[in-house]
């Protein structure tokens, strides 16, 4: 009987999957931003809510669509079997019950919660070194990385009732000097990670364990409306103009058109949509199914976590309906734009002057204009200091997506602290997220290094405004 509940279960997700791709063919065909002009976009106003907001010009229908889509992204999901079935079906095994709780006013995560424990807005990813078997070969063709046996891709700190989780992570500072040419010494924290509380045993001893903290998600619209040509023309991996800056696109598999698309999301740039990037969340981070992710996220080893499952439960815990409205409200939010003063310039060239803007490139052209979200969106080895060992399709252990810098100015504002930086928030401030560039960014570092204190500072607090 049992057996065929899931095979019932499995066709009835299969047809629903298969009329979810082919609904998609029309948002492929005409783009997702409802507006043409950047004058509907961007807003210069530091508050709280800034980014909070729907861009301007959207009609009744429109609006409503964002709203819809701003409450599943905020109110909390339930444990099924709820009387709430619209947000029911959180875990078995999850970090946290809503979107918003890790990323706050649609801003940064923070590394430290207000008791100053480890905020759930980071995030334990893992993956374990490639065997070359044909499963392995299949998760990498796939996934981009292959999943630790027993946890599978992302450590859960929460589960459901009658579910233990999966463990906890801790976090520890070692101290690092630094020494500049004019002799200011400063101190950089180095992380230490380790893992407490496995509750499903030993983890295979070759696991690759990389902290991840929540980004902005101001922008994501925007970031889909540059095009791949725009994208690659800034691509040089074998450094052909010797200016000691490879870097190298993503190519990422996309469970939407079935094939190799280019990546643009994540701190590797593994993912090439806004939908996927919703969808991917939804799953790792709150254990909810929809239609690209139909099944829970327990691993074969985990028993109560598959006992947990309702076998006659055959709908999506988001429906195509929902996924595609939380993407309509993120992809339809305002994004701040600072104020181009005569101060500003003077940061802008100083940034550019030391080769920053090599990388964090300061601007694309859209359908619907110029948009600054300094970044190249490509692969850049980063160094040894921060590498984190983790393979994600193209991209290597050290290997990271020049992080998008627009939107700095506000979490101060949002989570009335300074934001944390760098994939793993050891920054505490820039200057320390500047000191720990290697690789391909070393130049960069040093030319700052060799600023005058004061030219330094200026370009610290241009950084601030963007």
């Amino acid at each position: 009987m049992m057996l065929q509940i899931q095979k019932k279960q499995k066709s009835n997700l299969l047809l629903k999957r298969i009329l979810f791709f082919k609904s998609l063919v029309a948002v492929f065909a005409t783009g997702l931003f409802a507006v043409n002009s950047n004058k509907e976009v961007f807003t210069n106003k530091i508050e709280k809510n800034s980014i909070f907001k729907s861009i301007k010009g959207l009609n009744n229908e429109q609006i409503d669509r964002f709203i819809l889509g701003k409450s599943f992204f905020r109110i909390p999901w339930v444990e099924s079997p709820s009387a709430t079935t619209a947000r029911d079906g959180l875990g078995p095994l999850f970090n946290a019950n809503t979107c918003i709780s890790c990323h706050p006013a649609n801003g940064r995560g923070v590394l430290y919660s207000k008791n100053n424990e480890l905020s759930r807005d980071l995030v334990v990813r893992l993956s374990i070194p490639s065997n070359n078997s044909k499963m392995h070969q299949e998760e990498l063709y796939k996934n981009g990385f292959v999943k630790e046996p027993i946890y599978g891709a992302q450590l859960s700190i929460n589960g459901v009732h009658g579910v233990k989780y999966e463990g906890k992570p801790t976090l520890e500072f070692s101290e690092v000097k630094v020494t500049f040419p004019d002799k200011e010494v400063v101190t950089l924290l180095k992380p230490k990670y380790s893992l407490k509380e496995l509750n499903y045993g030993k983890m295979q001893d070759d696991v690759i364990v990389s902290y991840r903290i929540a980004p902005t998600l101001m922008g994501m619209g925007l970031i889909e409306l540059i095009s791949n040509e725009a994208i690659l023309a800034n691509e040089d991996i074998e450094d052909k103009n010797n200016d000691g800056i490879s870097g190298k696109a993503n190519r990422v598999y996309s469970v939407l058109t079935k094939k190799i698309e280019l990546g643009r999301y994540t701190w590797k740039a593994s993912t090439a949509t806004v939908l996927e990037q919703i969808a991917g969340a939804m799953h790792n981070d709150m254990g909810l199914t929809t239609p690209l992710h139909p099944y829970e996220n327990c691993t074969k080893a985990q028993k109560e976590c598959n006992e947990a499952i309702i076998a006659d439960k055959y709908e999506f815990d988001v429906t195509e309906d929902r996924l595609k409205s939380i993407e309509y409200y993120l992809t339809h939010l305002q994004v701040y734009k600072p104020k181009e003063d005569e101060n500003f310039k003077k940061g802008l060239n100083l940034f550019k002057n030391i080769g920053c803007a090599s990388c964090h490139i300061t601007s694309f052209e859209t359908k619907i204009g110029e948009i600054r979200p300094y970044s190249d969106f490509l692969l850049h080895d980063m160094g040894e200091e921060l590498a984190d060992g983790r393979v994600e399709f193209k991209a290597t252990g050290s290997e990271f997506r020049t992080a998008p810098l627009w939107g700095l100015a506000l979490h101060e504002k949002i989570n009335n602290e300074k934001p944390r930086l760098l994939h793993d928030g050891r920054a505490r401030n820039f200057q320390e997220a500047i000191l720990w560039h290697g690789g391909e960014a070393t130049n960069a570092k040093l030319n700052y290094m060799n600023l005058s204190k004061e030219k330094r500072e200026e370009l610290i607090k241009f950084l601030g405004t963007l």
